[in-house]
């Protein structure tokens, strides 16, 4: 994908961003496709049919992945934000997970089911995405008049002298065959999501279940399309094929006069869908008055998934207002988004950011993440059933 001018470039890059992402809200709108509710399902009623829709959203993501960078089609390892990248925060990671973990639960689901649940008219979601956006903003953006923010201030001194440095990158592949890192991904990029896959299938009751199988399916190759995309538009810059973020980095050599220069260039680098960042990003853009050279692809992801989702619930008129139930129920939600704000941005990413997204590139800290987040989660559960008993 080639174009001859930066701006139908950007153009592409962020309006294929909406429309996959809005294929995506309107399909995990119609199958209740949930991570949070995956593990509640598992928890709390042995029901594992969810989570194997989620597994089987990682499978396809890793197995397309490991082809896809095979042929050379993908660029997973320099990406926005760096999954693979050589430091190793573990610390941040887990800290990160388990609060998102515990925070989901409490604000009845995680950064994609809030906008999945906006769109279908929930108003308490509203609230859960706006506390998530000021946390998230400021987790990354200093304070006005400071050159601090809420990372700097509250983790930085004492999660970050923790990571470790590593020779190689993150991902198992390289970790493992550091003398062959292509074989290695592709050889455990097949492992694992083979055997991923096989985990989703064994149950007879997944296999029979039509919406999980279509969840799991089309979040898979959603991640899988916008890391394609992303990864293959290029700008012909004086004859010389130029990706978008590279473009930008050497703007004043090769961009006309009158073309519009975006704030950042890392944004425009290859990536998939993660949403708490973009919720942050989301509203700076608001908040700078839609300036344009703020456009992000995040922010063009968290569009097309609230109106995937709206789509949704008018077609099968299942829109419905919803508010909170009680001052408690506001409270929960309240707290649970606020520890979404800080653990999404801690372990750089949510159920799908580093759950689905990060392990498809099968980054260490992706998968550290992940087990974070279902044991935070899981254990919140516990809690909440034992205070119910209790009462």
């Amino acid at each position: 994908m080639i174009y001859e001018d930066f701006a139908n470039a950007q153009s592409f890059f962020l309006w294929s961003t909406f429309a996959i992402a809005l294929i995506m809200g309107a399909v995990v709108n119609k199958t209740n496709f949930c991570t949070m509710g995956a593990v509640s399902d598992w928890v709390n009623m042995g029901d594992t049919g969810r989570l194997r829709a989620w597994v089987l959203a990682i499978a396809v993501g890793v197995l397309g992945v490991m082809a896809l960078e095979a042929a050379g089609m993908v660029n997973v390892t320099s990406t926005f934000p760096p999954y693979r990248q050589t430091a190793l925060p573990w610390l941040e990671y887990v800290l990160g997970g388990g609060l998102f973990g515990i925070g989901m639960v409490l604000a009845s689901g995680c950064g994609n089911k809030t906008l999945i649940r906006i769109g279908g008219g929930n108003i308490k979601s509203v609230m859960v995405l706006l506390v998530i956006a000021v946390i998230a903003y400021y987790m990354i953006n200093p304070f006005p008049g400071s050159d601090q923010t809420l990372y700097s201030t509250l983790f930085y001194p004492w999660t970050n002298p923790t990571a470790v440095a590593l020779s190689t990158n993150q991902d198992l592949g390289a970790m493992l065959f550091s003398d062959n890192v292509a074989t290695g991904r592709m050889a455990m990029g097949g492992i694992v999501g083979v055997l991923l896959l096989a985990w989703a299938f064994k149950s007879a009751d997944f296999r029979g279940n039509f919406d999980n199988i279509l969840g799991g399916l089309v979040v898979g190759l959603a991640v899988l399309a916008a890391w394609y995309v992303t990864s293959n538009i290029a700008v012909n810059a004086d004859g010389e094929m130029m990706s978008l973020q590279t473009y930008v980095q050497e703007w004043d050599m090769y961009a006309p006069a009158d073309a519009v220069k975006p704030a950042a260039a890392g944004p425009l680098a290859s990536q998939s869908f993660t949403f708490i960042n973009p919720m942050g990003q989301t509203l700076g853009y608001a908040a700078s008055g839609f300036e344009r050279t703020l456009l992000t692809f995040g922010i063009m992801a968290l569009a097309g998934v609230i109106a995937g989702s709206l789509l949704w619930s008018l077609i099968s008129r299942s829109f419905r207002i919803e508010w909170f139930a009680s001052g408690r129920d506001f409270v929960n939600h309240l707290i649970g988004a606020i520890l979404m704000g800080f653990g999404g941005v801690l372990a750089m990413g949510c159920t799908i950011g580093q759950g689905i997204t990060g392990f498809s590139t099968l980054a260490l800290g992706s998968i550290l993440t992940f087990v974070a987040i279902v044991v935070g989660s899981a254990a919140t559960m516990k809690v909440q059933y034992f205070m119910m008993m209790r009462e």
